[in-house]
């Protein structure tokens, strides 16, 4: 150890000493020092735990590394179509229900031909519980200007009464002790326009809550990419696939509106 400092000579007898040498999960040749003095199992069993104390650090210190380095790890494409498929799928869902609500409301906005579904949104408290009148009687049309509600529990007639002239269809009731009759009465033109203003309307806050529902489903999209799982690309790539089933329920709502207009219009 000639010509070397003190520092120098100590490392060159370390390096000359026993140890113990392994690989790392980032692929490095670690060195643990051989500890001369294990007598026991006990000790051996320290040095085991200093070892894997080691290498999870090194695991941490890796990540942290990487993190660092920028590297991100982004979905496969299967993972980006499964989060695709279930984010799609609760707006489709979520749209659905409200073409049906949309629906729901045109049926009761009344024309000036009998339809069982105008009493479609009326609900009766039965024995404490407030059910749909169409499911404890039977709802049928004689002919183009009447409707027949027929109870099938005759004691449940009184009820059904009171449901329908608290409603807001506008109808008033024939009860005979049997069955409950309505007459439609036919429309004035005034009032043919007022309900397709009424009609448009309930169509424009339908077309709202589709726009609320692609809203909640790109911000769905957008918490995916902060989070890493999505890139920006994968993002506007599924907003555009939104974009279309958007339009799509755009187009059934205008579709009923025209229809109920139709309806309402015609004489």
């Amino acid at each position: 150890m000639h010509g070397l400092s003190a520092a120098g000579a100590a490392s060159l007898r370390s390096f000359h000493e026993p140890h113990y040498l392994w690989h790392d999960c980032a692929g490095r040749v670690c060195m643990f020092k051989k500890v001369p003095s294990l007598k026991s199992a006990s000790s051996y069993v320290r040095l085991q735990d200093g070892k894997n104390a080691f290498l999870g650090n090194n695991a941490v210190s890796t990540q942290t590394e990487q993190k660092r380095a920028g590297i991100v790890k982004c979905a496969t494409i299967e993972e980006i179509e499964a989060e695709k498929s279930l984010i799609e799928k609760d707006a489709k869902q979520r749209m659905e229900k409200t073409i049906e609500s949309m629906r729901a409301n045109f049926n009761a906005v009344r024309t000036g031909r009998s339809n069982p579904a105008m009493l479609d949104r009326i609900e009766v408290e039965y024995y404490g519980s407030p059910v749909s009148l169409k499911s404890i009687a039977q709802i049928s049309t004689p002919d183009a200007s009447s409707l027949l509600v027929q109870p099938y529990d005759k004691s449940s007639l009184k009820i059904i009464e009171k449901a329908i002239v608290n409603s807001d269809i506008g109808l008033t009731p024939n009860n005979d002790g049997e069955v409950i009759r309505l007459s439609i009465p036919q429309l004035t033109s005034e009032r043919r326009k007022e309900l397709s203003k009424v009609v448009a309307k309930q169509a424009e806050e339908g077309k709202v809550a589709i726009r609320n529902i692609r809203r909640d489903a790109i911000k769905a999209y957008e918490k995916l990419e902060k989070e890493k799982k999505l890139s920006e690309d994968n993002v506007k790539d599924l907003s555009s696939d939104l974009q279309k089933v958007t339009d799509e329920y755009m187009k059934k709502i205008d579709s009923l509106q025209k229809q109920k207009e139709k309806e309402l219009l015609s004489v």
